[in-house]
C-alpha cells in the first residue's frame, strides 16, 4: 500500500500534444516508477490534448494534491498547463506560467538576456508574414532554427544559400516565428540547476554534425563528459552564466541551460530548458547524479521545492 511520505497525492503528468510528447511519457514513466518505488500515492496522468477546461477536469477528478510536471515541449513548457493548475490551487513542480512562457520563446529569452549582460551568439528574428526578409547576416555556417521549440527540432547548421532556404522553411513549418543565429564554433556544454545551484557542466560530443533529435534521443550516439574536462575557470565561468540565465528569465526549481563554449572560451547561453529528460540517463539526473543526488532523490527535491512555492504564495 502506498504511503505519502508526508505528501498528499501526486499526479505526474505526461504526454501532451507537442512534437515531443514520445520523449514526456518516457521522462513522465521514469518518475512514476521512481515516486512509487519510494512509497508514495502517485498517479500518471496522460495528457492528449491542449484544452485547458479539459486537462483541468482531468486533473480536478485525479484528486492529486501535487502535480510533478513531465511534459515537454508546447503545453509543458510555454506555461498553459501551469496557468491551468493555478486555477486549480494545485502545486506543481518547476517554473510558474511567465518563466516559463520567456524560457519557450528564444526570442524573448534571448532580449532579456542581452539586457542582463548574459552573453548570447549573435542572431536575428523573422516572421512568418515576411518569410521573404529572412536572411543570414553572419556568414557560414549558420543555425536557423524555430523559436519555441526544443529538442532540436526544426533545427538545422547550413552551409549555403541553398541550404539555407531550405533550412527557413523548415523552421516556419513548426513555428510562426524563426531565429537565424551565428554558429558558435566551440564546445557543447550543459548545466543543470537544481534549487539556487548550478550542477557541475556536462560536455556533450555527438557522432553527427550536432546535437540533434537523433543525436539526444538515439543510443550511442552521443558521448557524455561528466564533468566537463574543462579548467576551473572555464568550469565556473559557464556554471555563473547558467545560473545568471535562470535567474534573470525568473525560473525556479530546476533548469537545463544550453551552452556553447567558444574558442575563445567565452560562455554563450543557447537557451533554457525549464523541463529538461526526466529519465535515468537524462542530462540533468545525470548532473545531479555526479554529486550524489540520486534520481528518486532528486524528483523528491523537485516535489519538496513545489510545496515550498505554494507556501511562499
Amino acid at each position: 500500500m502506498a504511503v505519502s511520505n508526508g505528501f498528499g497525492k501526486i499526479g505526474v503528468l505526461m504526454g501532451g500534444p507537442s512534437t515531443e510528447r514520445e520523449i514526456s511519457l518516457k521522462s513522465g514513466k521514469a518518475v512514476y516508477e521512481a515516486l512509487k518505488g519510494a512509497g508514495f500515492d502517485v498517479e500518471a496522468i496522460d495528457l492528449t490534448t491542449d484544452d485547458a477546461a479539459a486537462n483541468a477536469e482531468l486533473i480536478r477528478l485525479s484528486g492529486i494534491e501535487c502535480a510533478f510536471i513531465a511534459l515537454h515541449g508546447r503545453y509543458g513548457e510555454d506555461g498553459q498547463i501551469q496557468l491551468v493548475l493555478e486555477h486549480l490551487k494545485v502545486p506543481y513542480t518547476g517554473s510558474g506560467v511567465l518563466a516559463s512562457r520567456l524560457a519557450m520563446d528564444k526570442i524573448s529569452s534571448r532580449r532579456i538576456f542581452e539586457k542582463c549582460g548574459i552573453k548570447v551568439p549573435r542572431y536575428s528574428a523573422f516572421e512568418r508574414s515576411s518569410r521573404d526578409k529572412a536572411k543570414n547576416d553572419f556568414g557560414y555556417p549558420v543555425v536557423v532554427k524555430p523559436a519555441t521549440h526544443g529538442s532540436s527540432i526544426g533545427l538545422s547548421i547550413v552551409c549555403n544559400e541553398e541550404d539555407f532556404r531550405k533550412a527557413v522553411d523548415l523552421a516556419f513549418s513548426f513555428d510562426k516565428n524563426i531565429v537565424v543565429e551565428e554558429y558558435i564554433k566551440g564546445r557543447e556544454l550543459t548545466v543543470g540547476i537544481l534549487g539556487r545551484r548550478a550542477l557541475p557542466v556536462i560536455e556533450i560530443i555527438p557522432k553527427r554534425q550536432f546535437f540533434d533529435f537523433e543525436a539526444k534521443y538515439q543510443a550511442g550516439m552521443t558521448d557524455y563528459v561528466v564533468p566537463a574536462h574543462l579548467g576551473w575557470p572555464v568550469a565556473r565561468r559557464a556554471r555563473i552564466a547558467a545560473l545568471a540565465a535562470h535567474e534573470a528569465l525568473g525560473c525556479f526549481g530546476c533548469s537545463r541551460v544550453d551552452i556553447m563554449l567558444g574558442e575563445d572560451n567565452a560562455a554563450y547561453v543557447l537557451e533554457v530548458n525549464t523541463i529538461p529528460g526526466f529519465t535515468s540517463t537524462s542530462l540533468l539526473p545525470k548532473a545531479a547524479g555526479s554529486i550524489g543526488v540520486s534520481f528518486g532523490n532528486l524528483c523528491l527535491q523537485l516535489i519538496k521545492f513545489a510545496y515550498e512555492k505554494k507556501k511562499r504564495q
